[in-house]
């Protein structure tokens, strides 16, 4: 029921994301919905880092409901990267605004990226994952290295 509860909530919020921007009252409500999108994505993401990694039996049934959440969570963020939102205290470099292009680029890598891992951790096979896993942790590392601080 937690894991349902969870992709319902990871649907709303992206049936939310397109008008997001202008739903934020203030820069740092951007801010605070990109950081806690890419937080409950990461919690995710880092349940299917451990099964890929063996550091936790490999199941399955979590692994594909776990990258359910992360794929409809990878969609989510980017609205919130709007105009405005640079001023407001976060991790992200200046090179976010300053290089749209790029960083969409990166977002767009790292949604194609989780789609692959999302169809690994649904086809039940543990190999499947850790070959998909790899990729799509690149691509998240790609956008930090260049566009987060640490």
């Amino acid at each position: 029921m937690k894991i349902f509860s969870s992709l319902a909530l990871a649907g709303a919020l992206a049936a939310l994301a397109a008008p997001a921007m202008a739903q934020f009252q203030k820069p740092e409500d951007a801010v605070k919905y990109r950081q806690a999108a890419f937080t409950v994505m990461g919690a995710h993401f880092g349940r299917l880092g451990a099964m890929a990694n063996g550091r936790v039996p490999f199941d399955a049934r979590v692994a594909a409901e776990n990258a359910a959440v992360v794929e409809s969570l990878s969609k989510l963020p980017w609205a919130a990267f709007g105009t405005g939102t640079q001023m407001a205290p976060s991790r992200s470099l200046p090179h976010v605004w300053a290089e749209q292009a790029r960083f969409r680029a990166g977002a767009e890598r790292m949604q194609v990226e989780v789609v692959k891992l999302s169809a690994a951790a649904n086809s039940g096979d543990l190999q499947a994952l850790r070959a998909a896993f790899g990729p799509a942790a690149q691509s998240c590392k790609a956008c930090h290295d260049d566009f987060r601080r640490d």
